[in-house]
């Protein structure tokens, strides 16, 4: 705590949020917020705290660089999460700023000396693994639905499930269309960060459980219920499997939300196969790119995380059978994923195939060679560079095409080394 630092000389400041929770929980802390009560913007001012936050009046320590926050009431006054009237007045009580709070388990406040503030029972839900939302007030704010998923991602592996009269209200919010009033930044911004949370899965589960995912991700959503062939998929059902390719993206890729988010919709193509043909899914990896392009325009995903999606989507059967491949289609491959610009993209799409193939029943623990495989042929092809080829007669589309041929050589001799056979003289054409 701050309890020599002169600027803090005669306020009443708490430590609060995730500092406390965290700490109560044995986790390490991350950034630490602090809220001032019963003080003025211009107290803080003076005192050489600079403001930021065009919303609520917030300032950071000049030295610590830390937030500290006046403690404030909210009042709704429209839809959506930017529908509030804010008070920051001196006579707000701690009491009344912890009310605010989305979850019990982050309206617990710590005072200088180490004292624990718990008006609403914080303490006792950490201790019985709950997350339950502090006060009614929770339902005017349709960005704790994403919030409250996030958690569900980051503390399900510890045994945290929702408090049924939570889960009620948050789908009593989805019904009153509040989440179709989220900004699309703000719906990213949270799906980014519970994709790399420990549970992944668990922000899906939250969120179709509510029934928001069918508001903010519809084409996921539609995966479950569409069967897939038993004897690949012991599991039957593609929201299913879904589910269980973002456990296996949380065990294999820990923190990589980009992964993570192409694990999330290559199977999007699933839902759009004509009901008839099921259970089989012939060219759903062509038929996922298009909504895979919707939700990242519609989202405004980041152009790095819809480009591997949008590969590993279109080629992750072809990763599976790479071991049967000719040369010439690896080589192929590997220039429609513009792998000689962008090599670690390749590693990426390697990974995003595994955890698909490990995310079945019973095959969670199955070897992949075939991640290995991809990046062995992708070395093979890098090798290959036009200073030490002979392109003195050639011009223009010559050059590259034989560029191309001297790489599908390569893949064939790295091949053959590694399996151990002389190369076969299949044409390169």
């Amino acid at each position: 705590m701050n309890g020599n630092d002169p600027l803090l000389d005669g306020l009443q400041v708490y430590l609060v949020g995730g500092a406390v929770r965290d700490s109560l929980l044995g986790r390490a802390g991350g950034d630490r917020d602090w809220v001032v009560v019963g003080s003025e913007p211009a107290e803080l001012l003076r005192r050489g705290f600079k403001t930021v936050g065009a919303d609520f009046p917030v300032f950071l320590h000049p030295h610590t660089g830390e937030e500290y926050a006046l403690a404030r009431t909210e009042r709704k006054s429209g839809r959506g999460y930017r529908g509030f009237v804010v008070d920051v007045d001196p006579s707000v009580t701690l009491e009344q700023d912890l009310l605010r709070r989305d979850l019990t388990i982050n309206a617990i406040a710590q005072d200088r000396e180490g004292r624990l503030i718990d008006p609403h029972g914080g303490v006792a839900d950490l201790q019985a693994r709950v997350l339950r939302h502090v006060s009614p007030a929770f339902g005017e704010d349709p960005v704790r639905i994403l919030r409250v998923a996030r958690f569900a991602a980051r503390f399900s592996t510890l045994g945290f499930t929702l408090a049924d009269e939570t889960l009620a209200l948050m789908r009593d919010m989805v019904e009153a269309g509040e989440v179709d009033h989220l900004v699309p930044e703000r719906v990213w911004q949270e799906l980014q960060r519970g994709l790399a949370e420990a549970a992944p899965q668990a922000m899906l589960q939250v969120l179709r459980g509510c029934g928001a995912l069918a508001r903010l991700l519809p084409e996921v959503e539609a995966l479950y219920g569409v069967e897939q062939r038993v004897e690949f998929h012991p599991e039957i059902d593609a929201g299913i499997h879904t589910e269980l390719c973002l456990a296996q993206s949380a065990r294999w890729r820990p923190r990589d939300a980009r992964v993570a988010f192409a694990v999330l919709l290559h199977d999007l193509g699933k839902a759009l196969t004509p009901r008839e043909e099921w259970p089989k899914h012939v060219l759903h990896e062509q038929r996922g790119i298009a909504p895979i392009e919707t939700v990242c325009q519609r989202l405004r995903v980041p152009t790095e995380f819809r480009d591997l999606a949008v590969h590993a989507c279109r080629e992750h059967l072809n990763v599976h059978r790479l071991d049967e491949m000719r040369p010439i289609s690896i080589e192929a491959l590997l220039s429609r994923c513009d792998a000689w610009r962008k090599p670690d993209r390749m590693a990426e799409i390697g990974w995003v195939c595994e955890i698909d193939k490990r995310g079945r029943l019973g095959g969670e623990d199955q070897p992949y060679p075939n991640r290995m495989l991809l990046q062995h042929c992708l070395q093979a092809a890098q090798r290959v560079q036009a200073r030490d080829l002979d392109l003195s007669t050639l011009q223009g589309p010559a050059i590259g095409e034989a560029l191309r041929k001297a790489r599908v050589a390569a893949i064939r001799a790295s091949r053959a080394e590694a399996e151990g056979i002389s190369p076969k003289d299949d044409a390169v054409t």
